[in-house]
């Protein structure tokens, strides 16, 4: 792949990109316990590793937007808007507030919650167990910081979709973006039926206009230049290792934003006899036929009969599958007896 280059000297975004869907998505009938074998041997062998990790992550890790989670931690906020629009952390933050007081009382909140207060947790711990002695990089659509707490070299991390802990000028008047864990605090402390102060609204201190999280939800999304050279440490990456083995662990990417991982870890795997994929994924752990032993699915149908079906408490207030989880531990643990 030939990576150009676009504002000084960075890679263009667009070619990490790719759009294109299999037409021959199968759901694999070898057993969890063959594929599982599979996986390790893959990580065992590989000279590299790059993982792909979308929200199904961090959901199987704990985090969860919705359920009792959310309920818990947002009541006032559902009592005030209404449970019609608050269904989810994810659908509140697309609620229309009718003010900046109203808006930031809620996303100063949902940070806190998902980026600042959630210490690093198990599933991304034994994630960086697997690879840390590994040449290893992180691509990853989530935004909770969760790949930077649990050890993971910041760079060798590329988070392509942005930052719960940052916030930009609305308007992109500027490419630059802001650390905002302090003022979220004091946003927390003084917040009173769900409004913060009109003083602690942030206005961007070059056009004076509104300020928004530094989230992909628009055009108006701020690359800054850290943004950038993560970018191109990625690229990097892909160049220096395009002729090792190449193992593609892909974790909770579905097909809301399939372009940024999930079909671009397919085009690698059609394009390079060198890359093998493993996919974990829930439901949606579909392989393309094409790809044969080079490509391997886990995902929860195929764990029926694994004797972890208890209800694993991780966060408060969520309780998360424990064959999400153990897909995971299963590799970890019996990647460990190969080094021991």
């Amino acid at each position: 792949m030939i990576f150009k280059k676009i504002r000084k000297g960075h890679v263009d975004w667009r070619n990490f990109l790719c759009g294109t869907p299999a037409n021959d998505y199968i759901f694999q009938k070898d057993t969890y316990e063959y594929r599982i074998d599979r996986a390790v041997e893959y990580i065992r062998n590989a000279d590299c590793i790059l993982i792909g990790a979308g929200a199904g992550a961090s959901t199987a890790a704990g985090i969860s937007m919705g359920g009792k989670r959310f309920t818990d931690n947002f009541a006032e906020f559902i009592e005030k808007y209404g449970s019609r629009y608050m269904t989810d952390m994810y659908a509140a933050g697309f609620y229309p507030f009718p003010t900046e007081e109203a808006k930031w009382g809620y996303w100063s909140k949902a940070a806190l919650l998902n980026r600042f207060d959630l210490p690093a947790l198990p599933l991304y711990k034994e994630l960086y167990d697997i690879v840390k002695r590994k040449e290893y990089f992180v691509l990853t659509t989530n935004v909770d910081h969760q790949f930077y707490k649990a050890g993971f070299d910041e760079n060798r991390i590329f988070a392509t979709q942005g930052d719960y802990g940052k916030i930009q000028c609305q308007k992109a008047c500027h490419p630059k973006t802001y650390d905002a864990q302090e003022v979220f605090r004091k946003m927390d402390e003084a917040r009173k039926e769900c409004l913060i102060p009109s003083e602690l609204v942030p206005k961007c201190p070059v056009c004076g206009g509104r300020m928004e999280m530094n989230l992909r939800c628009d055009n108006y999304f701020v690359e800054d230049e850290a943004w950038h050279e993560a970018a191109d440490r990625y690229a990097d990456f892909l160049k220096q290792n395009r002729n090792k083995k190449v193992v593609l662990l892909e974790l909770g990417v579905g097909f809301n934003t399939p372009i940024i991982i999930r079909f671009p870890f397919e085009k690698m795997v059609r394009e390079n006899k060198n890359v093998n994929l493993v996919r974990l994924n829930l439901d949606e752990a579909v392989i393309p036929e094409s790809f044969g032993k080079r490509g391997i699915g886990i995902n929860r149908d195929l764990c029926i009969g694994f004797q972890h079906k208890k209800r694993h408490q991780i966060c408060p207030g969520h309780q998360t599958s424990a064959k999400a989880i153990f897909s995971v531990r299963k590799i970890h643990i019996q990647f460990a007896r190969g080094l021991l």
